[in-house]
């Protein structure tokens, strides 16, 4: 289990890590959005949004439907899961795997076996073709072990999901396990095997929540969406109606 020291190293590094990472990409796109091109504009729907949004569909208010649903959900969440590989082999004891198919190796501080693991940021973030994906890049490190007179358990190749719990796990999740038998931890289980810390996972989750308090972009989010309503493109979309 990690000491005291080194899990306020790890979690300074974890804000740190969101503040520089995270935070400055989702910033940076954000700004983009002044530019119309920047959407896949639906003109059937653009309207409709807005004023379901806001009541009418005026440039502003047509600009908030495209935006908002942007940067409060899809930059963001793209940005994290492209990112968190870096984040646990930056701030952890899990080094980066020199192994085809594998994210992170580590020993597992709860059976004490080293583990071969694909990182995923989320519960519902793999789809079908994924699932058969990583059966073979595991079946794939087993056969290599062997010919070179080493034997890796089935229990050994791991999925480890970052955030959720095992509940959340989508069915894709769970076909890695009840198919091929590859076990899949999440959240709070797969912290504690990393760190062997039982409230890692929660002092995480605090530690990075804790740069909202640094993040008011509001008055530059006005700014986007204003920007934006001011374009020909939004314009003719108002027109519209």
């Amino acid at each position: 289990m990690i000491d005291k020291n080194k899990k306020m190293e790890i979690l300074e590094g974890a804000r740190r890590w969101f503040r520089e990472v995270i935070a400055k990409n989702h910033i940076r796109n954000t700004l983009k959005l002044t530019n119309p091109k920047e959407f896949n504009i639906h003109p059937f729907l653009a309207s409709y949004l807005a004023n379901f949004l806001s009541g009418n569909s005026n440039p502003t208010n047509i600009a908030k439907a495209l935006v908002y649903p942007r940067v409060l959900g899809t930059s963001i969440t793209t940005s994290f899961g492209q990112n968190i590989q870096s984040f646990t082999s930056v701030l952890l004891d899990a080094f980066g795997s020199t192994t085809s198919g594998i994210d992170i190796e580590f020993i597992d501080q709860v059976d004490g076996y080293k583990k071969y693991c694909q990182l995923k940021s989320g519960p519902n973030t793999i789809n079908k073709d994924d699932v058969e994906t990583i059966a073979e890049h595991f079946k794939g490190v087993i056969n290599l072990a062997r010919t070179n007179n080493k034997r890796i358990p089935r229990d050994d190749m791991i999925v480890g999901v970052v955030y959720g719990t095992k509940n959340d796990l989508s069915s894709h999740y769970r076909r890695i396990t009840y198919q091929y038998d590859y076990p899949v931890y999440a959240g709070e289980d797969f912290w504690l095997r990393l760190t062997g810390d039982s409230n890692f996972y929660h002092d995480l989750i605090e530690a990075i929540g804790s740069v909202a308090l640094e993040s008011d972009f509001s008055s530059d989010l006005e700014y986007v969406i204003k920007e934006l309503s001011e374009t020909e493109e939004i314009k003719k979309l108002s027109n519209i109606m």
